[in-house]
């Protein structure tokens, strides 16, 4: 009783330091707001000229969007949002025949998700600029987004788990994206009673092999753990290249009012895994089969389509299998950020509700196990001695520690949610050499390159979760905001403050100059396998079959063929197969159809898209170009006469000037 009373009144202490901590209410305004954060000289550093191009991509999450934003740094500027997780009506994503299947998943067609950390894959450590790998929360599912054309080419599912948090993160050749569940639940599924969740509820980390060539994704294996929430990963990185750490709270294994019953242990748990090892075990034949029902929908660049296949398999890896491979190492209270620097030695863990900042040496810690300091065991994993893996803290550095990234000069840099700030502080002597505020509770940051062994010294994107006061009010809800500082320097630098889509959790960054020459400009009509595509005006035509009719239409400059379509009835199941021949970059054009039920489509050069369409009223109907494409865009129209059903109007078009076709 008297441990509960000591944990709520931490609870309620920190509860009332984050009150003071929040900004001035709207409309307050201190002696000096108008001058703002920044001066002239620092939002220089900003600054890009109009044709000029960022140094760097910044690739940020939409959290409850459910898509990855491009954003330019250091301008701020907003270029583009990927679809992954969620229906987008702007590029038809979800809407279109051909995407739908990728928001397919065991429990059907999911139309939203829940999109949070992003992670580029690397080479020897460092960014290679292939694809970036991005998770997503409540439907457990990692997706692979290729950097070649920004698009989605890839989700699959995560059986046995709930709230895929950490995760999506990469080890050092892209061997694996790795995720872990956040929710315990039970394994298989079943009706069980919530209060039965101690020892009955299971966690899942799982390995999702990624191909070198081509970057598919199959799950390779899942460790069955403890009903444990684990939060965050990290892979090992040089010398720890062949271990993950995920950050784990909850060990007391509560299942209700969590903010005090999952607070009363000191210390929590990151676990430990080498991969290596368990690849071994595998190899020998240890580990099992069991049936597991996820989805695994792929995009085809040739077809331009997506399909999805129904797994039902998965190898599961108990940590009794595998003797030597599986460790914990306490770690103070209840972490968040699970962090490993660049060199590989020091695994840092954040305590959401400690005063400290933990730093373990991943060299003590192979000395510990090789001595086997143990102390005790968790569901028979070795609990490793605090002491014998500890390598210091950084002692009341601020308040609500979550997230820590890393320059190449031996410096951590660590968001604090309830000070409102990012400390720099020296990993190795466990000192604050800098802090900076941010503008308000912080969650985590980014600087490029900050989870590889090779972080770009330049820029820190800090992403904050309240922006009450920091621009012009918008009803209830204000946008969340990111800040970028300078890290060049011995100091951090502010130098801008810019609004962001959806709400950030992560984000991964990368220079421009490894992207931008990859970048896709056209896709060759030579390369276009779509089985509905029409490779050139003389192949655009329409056909009946029973009460389906296909469409074949093809859009340049400035009309479509064919633009005058008779002889469609009520009740009849209209497909548009719309090929764009533009042959000239960034040329797409548009297609909205009066009554259509699912979306415009916006189709790039040399595409080929499908929308389908059920005309319910007699009529003539006509559509158009969505996107502005020439001087004659407005002209770019078409009309389809609706006839009544039952009707002996026989299908025929118009292709340009030439006779009308008919049907065969």
């Amino acid at each position: 009783m008297k441990q509960i009373l000591k944990t709520t009144i931490t609870i309620l202490s920190v509860a009332i330091i984050m009150a003071g901590c929040n900004p001035a209410p709207s409309g307050s305004k201190s002696k000096n707001s108008s001058k703002g954060a920044l001066s002239g000289t620092q939002a220089e550093k900003a600054f890009v000229a109009p044709g000029e191009h960022d140094e760097y991509y910044g690739f940020l999450s939409g959290g409850f969007s459910g898509q990855l934003a491009v954003y330019g740094l250091p301008s701020g500027r907003l270029f583009r949002v990927i679809p992954v997780f969620s229906q987008d009506p702007e590029k038809g994503y979800g809407y279109s025949e051909e995407t739908k299947p990728m928001l397919m998943t065991s429990h059907g067609f999911v139309p939203w998700g829940d999109s949070h950390h992003p992670d580029i894959s690397q080479t020897n450590g460092e960014l290679d600029g292939r694809w970036v790998f991005i998770n997503e929360n409540n439907t457990p599912r990692i997706a692979r987004v290729s950097l070649t054309t920004f698009e989605t080419e890839e989700i699959i599912e995560i059986p046995n788990s709930a709230g895929n948090h950490s995760s999506a993160f990469i080890t050092e050749n892209s061997e694996y994206v790795v995720a872990g569940t956040r929710f315990g639940v039970p394994i298989p599924q079943k009706d069980i009673p919530i209060s039965d969740y101690k020892g009955n509820f299971k966690g899942s980390l799982t390995f999702v092999k990624i191909d070198p060539e081509s970057g598919h994704m199959n799950i390779a294996f899942q460790v069955r753990m403890p009903g444990f929430n684990f939060d965050l990963a990290h892979p090992g990185r040089d010398k720890s290249h062949g271990w993950m750490f995920f950050s784990s709270y909850n060990t007391e294994e509560a299942n209700s009012l969590l903010e005090v019953n999952a607070s009363q242990n000191d210390k929590d748990f990151i676990a430990a895994i080498n991969w290596k090892k368990i690849e071994e075990y595998i190899a020998q034949g240890k580990g099992h089969e069991e049936r597991a029902e996820y989805a695994h929908n792929t995009w085809d660049d040739a077809t331009h389509t997506a399909t999805t296949v129904m797994e039902d398999e998965v190898l599961i890896i108990n940590p009794e299998d595998v003797p030597g491979a599986i460790f914990f190492m306490p770690t103070p209270k209840s972490p968040h950020g699970c962090d490993v620097d660049p060199t590989g030695e020091y695994i840092i863990g954040s305590g959401k509700l400690a005063a400290t900042i933990t730093v373990h040496s991943f060299t003590k810690m192979l000395k510990a196990i090789e001595d086997k300091a143990f102390d005790g065991e968790s569901y028979g994993i070795p609990i490793l001695k605090y002491d014998a893996v500890n390598y210091g803290s950084l002692e009341q550095p601020g308040l609500g520690p979550l997230h820590t990234e890393f320059d190449t000069r031996g410096n951590g840099y660590t968001t604090f949610f309830i000070s409102s700030e990012v400390v720099k502080w020296n990993i190795k002597n466990l000192e604050v050499v800098d802090r900076k505020s941010t503008f308000y509770s912080v969650g985590h940051l980014m600087i490029p390159g900050g989870n590889s062994r090779k972080p770009f010294d330049k820029y820190l994107v800090a992403m904050n979760k309240i922006t009450k006061d920091r621009y012009i009010p918008t009803g209830p809800e204000v946008c969340q905001s990111a800040q970028i500082y300078d890290i060049s320097g011995d100091k951090m630098e502010l130098i801008l403050d810019f609004p962001t889509i959806g709400e950030p959790h992560y984000a991964a960054g990368c220079p421009t100059e490894l992207l931008a020459d990859k970048s896709v400009k056209i896709y060759k009509l030579a390369d276009n396998k779509h089985p509905y595509a029409a490779l050139s005006e003389a192949d655009s035509r329409v056909e009946r079959k029973g009460n389906e009719v296909h469409i074949y239409l093809t859009m340049i400059r400035s009309h479509f063929s064919p633009d005058n379509i008779e002889g469609v009835k009520v009740g009849d199941k209209v497909f548009f197969h719309v090929t764009n021949l533009e042959q000239d970059y960034d040329v797409p054009h548009g297609i909205a159809m009066i009554g259509a039920n699912t979306s415009e489509l916006l189709t790039m050069p040399g595409r080929t898209e499908t929308f389908v369409w059920n005309p319910k009223k007699v009529g003539v109907w006509p559509f158009y170009c969505t996107d502005f494409c020439s001087a004659l865009h407005q002209e770019m129209q078409g009309y389809v006469r609706v006839s009544p059903k039952g009707s002996n109007v026989p299908i025929s078009y118009t292709l340009d000037e030439e006779v009308p076709g008919e049907e065969e």
